[in-house]
């Protein structure tokens, strides 16, 4: 068995080869005109005693090219609402009380399971939190990041393989050739959470979801993914809904932000107009109770 030890073998990203051959997207600005629409999003649990309404009201719009941060102390229905775009909340025991959830103008909620198939890992994107189990543990890497050019593509085996090869080449995993062919054990935990993000990422997705995708990470490895993230984000021209609770990750790479609280959300706007002027009082509190270092 080999084990790799994330601070030797994380290495900061090429810049030169773009995933699966496509040309890079050059967007500037992000675009007014909203590629994500979550309006009036309700979302509920409903358990043996007790319904817990998780997700209440949720209006959210997110644009190509930008980058919409969701921040939220635990439980407070970021998560729910993020895998609520996909319809990836298990059914039962959630149920989708209210809303819709547009793209293209689709509504997601409403969309055949097939069609939604269709939609899922090749239009809109998911990384996870933990890849360690988010990546099937008996299956080689490359041939997870390959199935998804196979599944939305129908390219034949070699050609997803050799997609699959430049994909990990470009998040920055070393010896793609040789990687492709390990298991996730194998692997540091850099090195898993940027085979999900090359999974991801391959099949070209107008909209990205991560959600907390650096919680299981030394905060060296968590700088290398955000850099990578940020990177290809700009690249590509992707939209990116961030879920996390780290206000500094926000700081430095969302354009706006949406604080949520018991399932709603309390206050959206500029990252720098919220974080110097919040305007509700859990904001305030949030901000308050993030840790300062402070110089003697």
């Amino acid at each position: 068995m080999t084990t790799d030890k994330p601070m030797s073998t994380d290495q900061p990203i090429p810049h030169d080869r773009p995933i699966t051959g496509h040309p890079p997207v050059s967007t500037g600005a992000p675009t007014s005109e909203p590629v994500l629409e979550i309006t009036d999003l309700s979302v509920d649990f409903r358990l043996d005693t007790t319904t817990v309404h998780a997700v209440r009201g949720v209006s959210l719009s997110l644009a190509q090219g930008e980058t919409l941060a969701v921040v939220g102390e635990s439980g407070s229905g970021k998560t729910a609402t993020a895998l609520s775009v996909l319809r990836l909340n298990p059914q039962p025991p959630c149920v989708y009380a209210g809303g819709r959830v547009l793209f293209d103008g689709r509504d997601l909620l409403t969309l055949p399971e097939k069609e939604l198939g269709r939609i899922r890992g090749q239009d809109i994107a998911m990384v996870f939190q933990d890849p360690m189990t988010s990546l099937d543990p008996l299956r080689r890497v490359g041939a997870q990041v390959a199935e998804v050019l196979r599944h939305h593509q129908g390219m034949s085996r070699a050609q997803a393989g050799a997609a699959a090869v430049e994909a990990l080449d470009e998040v920055g995993i070393p010896d793609p050739e040789r990687r492709f062919r390990q298991y996730p054990h194998e692997l540091s935990g850099g090195l898993r959470q940027r085979v999900m993000i090359a999974a991801a990422l391959v099949g070209r997705p107008r909209v990205l979801i991560a959600d907390e995708p650096t919680t299981a990470l030394d905060v060296t490895v968590q700088r290398q993914i955000l850099d990578l993230l940020v990177s290809l984000q700009e690249r590509h021209g992707m939209a990116v809904l961030l879920i996390t609770h780290d206000l500094g990750v926000v700081a430095e790479t969302a354009d706006r932000v949406a604080v949520m609280n018991q399932g709603a959300v309390v206050e959206t706007g500029d990252v720098l107009d919220v974080f110097d002027h919040p305007a509700d009082d859990y904001t305030r509190r949030l901000l308050a109770a993030t840790p300062r270092l402070e110089l003697a």
